[in-house]
Order: structure tokens, then sequence, then C-alpha cells
């Protein structure tokens, strides 16, 4: 009997598959991509993305969409996927090859993960609890929509309004939260699904590849029936007319560079991001419908200062349009049982990310204990979101969370593996001050430019000054650059000051993506293309710092409330402990194994591809300075062009 047993175990929750270099690995491609597409298309693709475009007026909201595609989330994907995958580990352990000192910006997409897995499965218990009363008849809600979902669910007690002085000079008074008790009903429901999350990931990627068939392939299903009955609704079709376009992703979470750490060492990485983006575009524009046909049979037309919020969506909107639907317990039913498994699917990688910065780090303790202690932290973590005033925490945590922490982390990705990837070839061939100088006015460029724009509200004189301030210091760095030993290919080298600009704008981020593909390019697998570094740098970057730079006016009218205020100075302390990885770096060490810790720092030849990257043998590990030799002097003085030709075909 207990051989029985232990083999149903066994097939329920198999051991996790080993790789050549010794590495978990995912049981099949399609449980690494229905993973990760779980990481980005949750709930939000039912509930947030429809709101913002109904909030938008759908149309006007194209173009930002397909730019918010192709310049920001397909680049900043195919780089975490591409580097996880490549350099065996989690986001410290790639940050980390890439540069030493940027482990602390691995860390940060742990701490996104870790910080809004904490309140995400509150959220996810408000939504239990509207599947609970699902199975009443008639409807719990029915005739009091509002006082349901304020009392019965959140049941959080109303705040006393704090407010500003004339002109928002000062703090006139602050907002006071008199209900402080835990709701019993939501510390149960949090309980519950964290038991879910860690059965789900403690033994690993061989049992998570197995709970993603259910929690993406399950979901797909619901959401077309639902689509179905909300296209026939009357008068849907005008609300569809509404239905156009907007972006969401999960880059800056860590968990598509945690999952890709578990594929197969040469998988086709480019075509795997492109593939979970489009995705998630193609799911949160369908699913969207459902929403839009219920608007349209609502005739909730949009109105200027009056917006839809994602939860109003979710928790007034969704269960408003099943009361007056044939069977509306049925529906009732479905719908939230469709949002419980969507958002659990987002939850459970995030905290998957975290387990794998544990694992990777070398710390000599068991999968299962570690997701354990993990599961158990994080649930006493979100304790205070499950209290009287816990919806408003959570929208203090997550506004700051999002609109600052997770912003600035995907900026440090995009701009720092394309500026300082094997730095020391830059600067052996243009000199450190011109290194310096150039990135000065890089990165100058993007403060000046947002600080000139918010201060004078003139967008375009914020553009001209950063413009202005960046050629300025581009110029100055080319003219005080060394002539470089090495030629730039095609027309950069014809010319010394062209040479000398390529290597200080161009060398970093077109270096790591030849070395990557030397792994996840060539033979029948997708290349990362040569612009993708420049949109990285250049695109992605710039923007990002656009968008991270609105919220602190936001922040500004919202001081008087305390809430605001603690998730303003929590986003601030994260932000600053990924900082202190980038001047301190050996303070985050104790995240990568000894034997790993002197990755990222081998001696290379400029413009010669690396021979490999870190591949952690069976029982052992080695790095990739132990099979790169020091080049040459002949090697050295080579010509970029017979450089390029001799680099292995990716």
């Amino acid at each position: 009997m207990n051989g029985y047993l232990q083999r149903v175990g066994r097939w329920l929750a198999p051991p996790p598959a080993k790789s050549a270099d010794g590495r978990d690995q995912w049981p099949s491609r399609t449980a690494f991509l229905l993973a990760a597409m779980g990481g980005c298309a949750g709930q939000g693709n039912l509930i947030r993305y429809p709101s913002v475009v109904y909030n938008n007026y759908g149309l006007q909201w194209f173009i930002p969409y397909l730019a918010a595609v192709f310049l920001v989330a397909i680049p900043a994907l195919v780089l975490e996927i591409s580097i996880g995958q490549a350099y065996r580990g989690g986001t410290v352990i790639a940050f980390n090859n890439i540069n030493r000192r940027l482990k602390g910006v691995g860390l940060g997409s742990v701490f996104v993960s870790f910080v809004v897995c904490g309140y995400f499965t509150v959220n996810l218990s408000w939504i239990m609890n509207y599947f609970r009363h699902s199975f009443w008849s008639p409807l719990p809600w029915e005739g009091r929509i509002n006082d349901f979902y304020n009392h019965d669910v959140i049941a959080n007690t109303d705040p006393i309004t704090g407010s500003l002085t004339a002109g928002n000079a000062a703090v006139a008074s602050y907002t006071s939260y008199p209900g402080i008790a835990l709701i019993g009903e939501t510390v149960g429901w949090s309980a519950f699904i964290w038991f879910l999350i860690w059965g789900s990931i403690f033994r690993g990627v061989g049992l998570t590849g197995r709970v993603v068939y259910f929690t993406m392939g399950l979901p797909i299903l619901t959401t077309l029936i639902i689509i179905g009955r909300a296209t026939s609704l009357d008068n849907a079709g005008e609300g569809i007319k509404l239905d156009k376009f907007f972006f969401s992703t999960g880059i800056g979470f860590g968990y598509f560079t945690s999952y890709a750490s578990y594929n197969a060492k040469h998988s086709n990485a480019v075509m795997d991001a492109i593939l979970i983006c489009f995705s998630n575009v193609l799911f949160e524009n369908v699913a969207a419908f459902a929403v839009f046909g219920v608007v349209g049979f609502l005739r909730m037309w949009p109105q200027d200062g009056v917006r839809l919020g994602a939860f109003v969506v979710g928790f007034l909107t969704l269960p408003e349009a099943v009361l007056h639907l044939p069977g509306a317990n049925f529906w009732a039913i479905l719908l939230f049982f469709t949002l419980i498994v969507l958002g659990f699917s987002s939850a459970f990688v995030m905290l998957d990310a975290t387990t794998t910065l544990v694992m990777d780090s070398g710390l000599k303790v068991s999968r299962p204990v570690v997701v354990t202690a993990l599961t158990l932290i994080s649930f006493l973590l979100c304790l205070p979101y499950c209290t009287q005033f816990g919806y408003y925490l959570l929208d203090g945590v997550d506004r700051w969370v999002n609109n600052i922490l997770l912003i600035f982390v995907v900026w440090s990705e995009v701009v720092s593996a394309t500026s300082v990837y094997r730095w020391s070839d830059v600067v052996s061939q243009t000199g450190v001050t011109a290194f310096a100088a150039y990135n000065v006015g890089y990165l100058g460029a993007q403060f000046i430019g947002v600080s000139v724009a918010h201060g004078l509200g003139n967008p375009g004189a914020g553009a001209g000054a950063g413009f202005g301030f960046y050629i300025i210091g581009s110029l100055v760095a080319t003219w005080i650059s060394k002539r470089p030993d090495v030629n730039p290919p095609s027309l950069w080298g014809k010319n010394s000051y062209l040479a000398r600009f390529w290597y200080l704008a161009f060398y970093s981020g077109n270096q790591l993506r030849r070395d990557l593909n030397v792994v996840v390019g060539g033979g029948k697998n997708w290349n990362i293309p040569g612009f993708l570094p420049v949109l990285l740098r250049y695109v992605s970057g710039p923007t990002l710092a656009i968008i991270f730079s609105f919220a602190y006016p936001e922040f500004y009218t919202l001081r008087y409330d305390p809430l605001m205020i603690t998730g303003f100075v929590l986003t601030h302390i994260l932000l600053a402990l990924v900082l202190i990885g980038f001047v301190i770096p050996r303070y985050y060490d104790v995240f990568i194994p000894p034997s790993r810790q002197g990755e990222g720092t081998e001696v290379t030849a400029v413009g010669e591809s690396k021979v490999d990257v870190p591949e952690v043998e069976a029982g052992h590990e080695s790095s990739i300075g132990d099979a790169a030799s020091e080049p040459s002097r002949e090697t050295e003085k080579r010509s970029w062009t017979k450089l390029w030709r001799s680099e292995s075909k990716s």
C-alpha cells in the first residue's frame, strides 16, 4: 500500500528532470510557455486591461499600444528570457554575469514579485468570497451591488479623509483609519490560496509543469464561453466598438528569467519570447470582448471625468451583468472561477521567482523546505491587507510598487545591460574618461529632460533639453576619446570619430547580443536581431524614464494619506537596496554560490564572442573564464571584419 501511495505521489508531484548541466529542467517546452504565459496572462487581462481601454476611449490608444509592444515589451522580454536561459540562473545570477555590479538589478525584480504576490493573494480572497456567494439563489448582491462589495467582501471601515491646503502647499489633515481588526473570511481564503501556491511549486518545475496545463488551459476555455455569452447580449456590439488596444506583460517581475533558466540551454529563446508576448496580446484583446459586450449591454458609455477602475470591472460591472442573464448563478460561478484560476496562475509564478533566488544561492536546504518557509512568511506579511484598512493599504503599496519600483527595475535592466556589459572592452578602445563622459551625457539627458518637462509643464522643452544635453555629452566624449585599436564593422570604421562613437554608444549592447546568440541563437533557433540592443538603450530606456517621472507629481497630491506614504516609503527602501548592489556589489554575493561569483569577470578580447556562457556540470561548476584563454597580441590586432566573420554562426 505504501509503495502504491508513493507511486501516486510521484505521478502527481514528479521530481523535475535534469538537464545536461545538472540543473532542473521543464518537462517540455509547452510547460515553460504555459507557465510564462500564466505569469502575464492573469486576471488583469480580463479586468484591468478593459478598464484602461474604456478610460481612454479605445481607439486613441492603438498607437501607444503598438509602441509598447514593439519598443518596450518584446525587447525587454527577449533580454530577460535570453539571459536566464544562457546564464543558467535566476535574475541575480543572470545580471551578475552581465556585470558584477548589477546583482541589485536582478534582486529588484525579486522584490517586485515578492511584494506584489503578498497582496495579490488578498485580491484573490475577495474573488473567492464572490465565488462562494455565487452558489446562493438569488445572488446576494442583487439590488445592493456596491454595498455587497464594500461591506460584505472588502468589509473595510470608512476612513476619515485628510486634505491639503490651498494650492497643495501643505497637509491640512492626515487621513485616519478607525478600523484595524482582521477580517476572518479574508484571512481564511488567503490561507487557502497560499496553500494552493505551496502545493503548486514545492517540488519544482516537474510539478509546476503539470499544474500550468490546468491553470492556463481551463481559463482559456471558460473565457471563451463567457465571451460567447457576453457578445450575444442585447446592444453588445456597440460596447465592443469601444474595444481597441493597450498592453500589459509581466516584465520586471523576474519570473521570465527564473523560468527560462530551467529551459534546455540551447532552446529557441527569441521565438519563445515573441510567442509569450503575442499570446498575452491575443488573450487580453479577445478576453476584453466579454467586458465590452457587458458595457454595451449596460450602456455604460465613457464620460469625461468618470473613470472605470479595474476593481469596478471585476467586482461591480461583471457581477451586475450576470444578474441580468438567464441562469445567473451558473454565469457567476463560471466568471469568478475563471478569475480565480487566472489570478492563481500569476500568483505562484511570482513566489517561484523568490524560490529560484534562494535555491540558486547554494543554500544547503531542500526546495520543499524553502517553499514552505517562503509561503509561511508571505502569508504572515499578507495579514495587514486582511484588515479593516487592508484595501487602502493595498492601494497604497500597489500604486507605488508598480509606478516607481517596477518601472525603475525594468529601466535598470534595459539600460544597464546595454551600457556596462564588457565595459572594459570599451575603455580599452576609448579610455575611461570618454566612457564616463558619454554615460553622464546619456543618463543626464534623461534626468534633465524629464525635470525640465515637469518643471516648466512643457514636454517640448524637456525633449529639447534632454536631446541637447545628450548631443553635447556625446560630442565631448567622442572628442576626448582615444583612437580605437580595433576597427568597428561596416561604415563605422571608415572614420576615427565614427569609430569612437560606435564603441561608446553601441558596443556593449551589440556584444551582449552576439555573446547570447552563441547560446540561444544559431541553427534553427532565431537570433537576437541587431537592432534590439539599440531599442533597449535608446528607446525603451528613455521611454521608461518618462513614465517613471510621472509618479512623483502624483504622490505630491496624495501625501496626506498615511497608507500612501507607507507604500511610497517601502518602495524607496527597496529601490535603495537595488542601488546598493551597484555601489557595494559584494553585499549580494550571498545570493550566488562561491564557485559562480567570478562569472562575468573573465578576460575578453575586443570584438570576440565568448566561447560559451557559464555551464554548471553535473556534480561541479565551472565559469567561462576556464574556457577562455587570454588572446594573443596578433588576435587583438585583427580587423573587426575578420573578427565578425570568425564568430560562431549565430
